[in-house]
């Protein structure tokens, strides 16, 4: 019984990690424009301090660490915009473009924020905040579908 428990719990980490890693966040704008061009796929933009930004942090386990998302995600091209406090997270330059891409799509500066783009840059939609005590990533579902549909 012991060893059922170890093999299912082995078997549940390989397949989480497995899909973590499918997921293919792209940092450079430029390139996911054209790519979102090439593919027709509209850019999901996820504005985040990772290092420091608690509601960014559950975000990521509720929502973007789900099958769920991995699944919606083959539909959209993922562009993540970090804004962590550590410097060694990402280099000046990336921190210098993620900051630029914060004032065009994140006037406001909340995190976390998910903006969708088109491959022109025009802005589809937004959606921000999460709540860390209720932990619902419902509303971040219903909008990423209503995203992939337009």
């Amino acid at each position: 019984m012991k060893r059922s428990i170890f093999l299912v719990c082995v078997l549940l980490t390989t397949l989480l990690s497995a899909q973590e890693s499918t997921l293919n966040w792209r940092t450079d704008f430029e390139a996911a424009k054209k790519e979102a061009k090439k593919e027709k796929k509209n850019i999901f933009m996820y504005f985040t301090g990772s290092d420091w930004c608690t509601p960014c942090i559950l975000l990521k386990e509720d929502f973007f660490d789900t099958l769920q998302f991995a699944a919606l995600a083959e539909e959209l091209v993922l562009l993540e915009v970090d804004i962590p406090r550590k410097t060694d997270v990402i280099s000046p330059a990336q921190f210098a473009a993620n900051k630029k891409l914060v004032s065009q799509y994140n006037a406001s500066g909340g995190f976390p924020t998910i903006v969708v783009i088109n491959h022109k840059g025009k802005v589809l939609g937004s959606e921000g905040s999460y709540s860390s005590s209720l932990r619902d990533p419902s509303r971040y579902f219903a909008f990423t579908k209503k995203m992939i549909a337009k």
